[in-house]
């Protein structure tokens, strides 16, 4: 999936109202995130390429005006940080892994399967390990 074109800009680099409220988990590694990878999964979930273009971009640039819960730390799996943002009931999974890559991994519309996908540590090490040497 190249053709989604993200440009990775740090908004960290400024200090803005919305930074106060920045999970430090994230905090700690935004500056050094170089790229963005968005699993098949994740594209599957939104049926929409341009949907997923935006939410990944808002995600990217802290967007508090479209997301909810931006940057909620979930989980620290095997060195990979998991983190959740929402959008109207959509429960958007990222992660950033041990290559300091961000990794797109799910949308998921039923908090039930939100929570059972997030207790299922095995099957998020599977995405993030299939996505490789793929980039965004």
């Amino acid at each position: 999936m190249r053709d989604m074109n993200i440009k990775i800009v740090n908004p960290c680099s400024e200090k803005k109202d919305f930074c106060i409220n920045c999970n430090s988990h994230f905090k700690s590694v935004r500056s050094s995130i170089n790229t963005v990878v968005v699993s098949k999964r994740f594209l599957r979930d939104l049926k929409d390429q341009e949907k997923a273009h935006s939410i990944v971009q808002n995600v990217l640039d802290c967007s508090h005006l479209e997301l909810h819960e931006l940057h909620k730390f979930e989980r620290n799996i095997n060195g990979n940080l998991i983190f959740r943002a929402k959008k109207g009931q959509i429960h958007i999974v990222y992660g950033v892994d041990k290559r300091i890559r961000i990794v797109f991994l799910r949308a998921i519309k039923n908090f039930a399967q939100y929570k059972k996908f997030l207790e299922n540590k095995k099957e998020i090490l599977r995405m993030i390990a299939r996505t490789g040497n793929r980039k965004e």
